[in-house]
Formats: C-alpha cells, sequence, structure tokens
C-alpha cells in the first residue's frame, strides 16, 4: 500500500475528502520525522513506538581486497510493535 492508497482507504472509513487526507497523512509523517529528529521518542499506544538510535561504528571487510575496515556509526530509527500489533500479526 502507497500513501495515495492509505488516502482512498481514510476516505471509504472516514468519509474526508481525499487531499484532506492527504493533508492528514503528511502532517503525521512531518510530525514524527520532526520529533524523531529532535531524539524524542513516539509511541502510539496498541500500533508501537518510533525512536532514535545511536548504531556504534564496527570493523567489516572489503569484499574486493578483503581489507579491514571501520563502518563508521550513525543514526537510525527504530520501530518497535506495541502489544495489540504483535498479536494481528501472529
Amino acid at each position: 500500500m502507497n500513501k495515495s492508497e492509505l488516502a482512498i482507504r481514510m476516505v471509504k472509513d472516514s468519509g474526508i475528502t481525499k487531499s484532506d487526507a492527504l493533508k492528514v497523512i503528511d502532517g503525521i509523517i512531518d510530525t514524527i520525522t520532526e520529533e524523531i529528529k529532535s531524539n524524542n521518542k513516539i509511541t502510539l499506544v496498541g500500533f508501537g513506538s518510533f525512536k532514535l538510535v545511536r548504531r556504534k561504528a564496527k570493523k567489516g571487510r572489503n569484499p574486493r581486497t578483503g581489507d579491514t575496515i571501520t563502518i563508521p556509526g550513525k543514526n537510525v530509527v527504530k520501530f518497535v510493535p506495541g502489544k495489540k500489533l504483535k498479536e494481528l500479526v501472529k
């Protein structure tokens, strides 16, 4: 399902217009993005939570040469599914 299909589903379920549904989806995505960039955790009870996690630097190998390289650390977004979501997908 893509963003447009999600908007169409919202139209069917709630009766709002497709353009309003797209604005709501964009607003939710923007809000979650800004909060994660600010290192705040987002919790949607029953669905799950999003948070920013720092991955440490680690050693790796260049597959062409076999040389050892250092893979730099980076920030990644982690999603942890909520209890309800876990139960629904079992």
